[in-house]
């Protein structure tokens, strides 16, 4: 009786959702070609809010040495958006990768995917309005956040903003009035946010070729030195370091890496059009690596100018644009350059709010978040409730907490969701094909169930060689279900043996490096025996299924990404483990106790009328626009 239980709640988690039927609109749509994959890219790439981020990076973490985190960063994001073109290859819908993963992997791995996903959309969220309100406060002499100070730092909690942020606040409350009223962000408001996002970096990298010094690049101690006794800024000076174009070292260019891993979150978006694309297999790679190559231009290029015209410790950390124009007397520079991050952020605000209720309606149709979330306002045809919940979670969070804590939010929930997808990659090519479609879902479902019900046959028992050979000569030239489950096996292994690797790497790296013999042994035990289960991955047979777009290098890339991934996710601090361990144990509260139970009862509730569902759709504007 207990094996028959334990049976059936394993079947619960792995269990997948049916595929939903092709919609007219979605294969009638205009092929894109290269070009127009480029520039939505680049158009999602390209954010205001990363740039105020840098400012905290520069004085705080990398120094200079930021253009090498965001190089990292590119790299890394490379191999995450392929395996993420992959997935989205088994399902060729429109949607993110909680959807992806929902068919193809099951419930289980799709709730910690959307879990992560949504945790790093409130975040994004409460950034972008924290940004926003530093950049008006700055404008106007930073008076809003020294009266807010004194009245209220003497009673917040450490591990809390100094003072509630009540711009923040208004500003989510505004936008949540607006999208429940069914408000749209218009093709011209793309466009326009574009061309700004366009004239940020430019006008930013020009201005510091003009009044950049390189010798900001080889600063030292008795330049910071000077700099504190002649200093008349209203805010501190930040950390000098070591000095020089790496104060922080290897550690802040890797902590940098973390913390910027966001920056090319929204070449995703790629993905999900590219199935409109001539040829996928050669349109996704491209199209993926050219806007990468330009964010990573841009991004890097900025924060060189602003490091170049400003020694980095005296950057301003959360208005660091404008503040650089104003120290090197260009005033008329700093208000201008502050009004377009202010548009720009407010752009961006909106398709944060989207994407997140759009998750949280998804989640609660599937009934794995609690189905009020679903409910649709009668008139407005919008997600109410699902859009209230967004404006509660990121008015709480952008109100009380600091900008550094949600960045590291925000990379605390992106890194494990692509670590996620680069495994279900690795497994979901080596699995026998799989019946996607609803009605093929249902009939797998009877089978299994039957199954259930009849006694269980007897298994031959196999010899050590048996197994053994199994591993290295698979005995069926396609994926059988016995080859399946070795890999299933072997990737969950993987993760381990390179979770203890990163965790070598990231805690004890000098000793692993300079031949300590404890710690230099394990690493080279672990990296023989990931090697040797990497093999035997690699030796197992593929799925025939044509896809429209296939990871190359199987099994070493979703490998690499793993690794990359993980080891990013050690150089995190214990404070963000903590809050990302109780924002994971919330949510497993909510699945255990309430969307395992109801994960198939929303199946056919009321879909969204046809204006909310292309409401919904963040991804139809913008190939449009593009």
């Amino acid at each position: 009786m207990l094996r028959q239980y334990a049976h059936q709640f394993v079947q619960k988690l792995v269990r997948r959702r049916p595929l939903e039927p092709w919609e007219e609109s979605e294969s009638r749509r205009a092929p894109l070609s290269i070009l127009r994959l480029v520039l939505l890219g680049v158009g999602r790439t390209l954010g205001a809010g990363v740039y105020v981020l840098a400012g905290i990076m520069v004085m705080f973490v990398t120094g200079p040495a930021i253009i090498i985190s965001f190089l990292v960063v590119a790299l890394s994001s490379v191999l995450s958006g392929l395996c993420y073109a992959e997935l989205w290859a088994w399902v060729p819908r429109s949607g993110s990768a909680y959807l992806y993963s929902y068919v193809t992997m099951g419930e289980l791995c799709a709730f910690v995917i959307g879990w992560n996903l949504l945790l790093y959309l409130v975040a994004a969220a409460s950034c972008l309005t924290r940004a926003w309100s530093y950049t008006f406060d700055s404008l106007i002499g930073n008076q809003i956040s020294q009266a807010l100070e004194r009245t209220f730092s003497p009673h917040m909690p450490s591990f809390l903003a100094p003072y509630p942020d009540f711009v923040s606040l208004g500003l989510v409350l505004l936008m949540t009035g607006l999208l429940i009223l069914g408000a749209r962000v218009t093709t011209l408001i793309i466009k326009v946010s574009t061309g700004l996002n366009l004239f940020v970096p430019i006008f930013r990298i020009l201005s510091g070729f003009i009044k950049g010094d390189l010798y900001n690049w080889q600063l030292t101690e008795q330049d910071y030195r000077s700099n504190t006794s002649g200093s008349s800024s209203t805010f501190s000076l930040g950390p000098l370091g070591s000095g020089g174009f790496v104060p922080f070292g290897f550690e802040g260019i890797l902590q940098g890496a973390v913390l910027l891993f966001i920056s090319y979150f929204g070449v995703h978006a790629i993905v999900t059009a590219g199935k409109l694309a001539p040829n996928p297999q050669r349109s996704i790679p491209l199209s993926m690596v050219i806007p990468i190559f330009i964010g990573f231009l841009a991004y890097s290029g900025v924060s060189a100018a602003l490091t170049l015209m400003v020694p980095y410790y005296q950057i301003h950390p959360y208005s660091p644009l404008p503040q650089a124009f104003l120290q090197v007397g260009w005033d008329p520079a700093g208000y201008v350059m502050g009004a377009v991050l202010l548009c720009t952020l407010l752009y961006s605000f909106p398709w944060a709010m989207f994407s997140m209720f759009q998750l949280i309606y998804a989640m609660a149709a599937d009934g794995l978040l609690f189905q009020v979330l679903a409910r649709i306002h009668t008139h407005r045809g919008t997600p109410i409730m699902a859009i209230l919940a967004s404006g509660t979670l990121t008015g709480f969070m952008a109100s009380l907490l600091r900008i550094f804590d949600l960045v590291k939010l925000m990379s605390a929930g992106v890194l494990p969701a692509y670590t996620l997808v680069a495994v279900s990659i690795l497994v979901l090519r080596y699995q026998q094909d799989q019946n996607l479609s609803k009605n093929e879902k249902i009939e797998e479902e009877i089978e299994i169930s039957d199954r259930e019900a009849s006694p269980s046959e007897p298994v031959p028992k196999a010899g050590t060689s048996s197994i053994l050979k199994t591993l290295w000569y698979p005995t069926s030239p396609i994926p059988t279900r016995k080859s399946g489950q070795i890999v299933y096996g072997c990737a969950f292994l993987l993760v381990l043996l390179l979770t203890i690797l990163s965790l070598i790497l990231a805690q004890w790296p000098s000793q692993v490096f300079s031949g300590d013999p404890g710690l230099t042994t394990v690493a080279v035990l672990l990296l023989l025996l990931i090697t040797g289960v990497t093999v035997i991955i690699w030796r197992q047979p593929q799925s025939p299924t044509a896809l429209h777009f296939k990871v190359p290098a199987l099994p070493v890339l979703p490998l690499v990404s793993i690794l990359v991934n993980i080891y990013l996710m050690m150089q995190m601090d214990a404070g963000t483990w903590v809050q990302f361990g109780i924002w994971m144990g919330i949510g497993s509260v909510i699945y255990f106790g309430y969307g395992i139970r109801h994960s198939f009862k929303g199946k056919n509730e009321q879909q969204p009328p046809a204006s909310t569902s292309q409401m919904l759709d963040k991804n139809v504007p913008s190939d449009e626009s593009s």
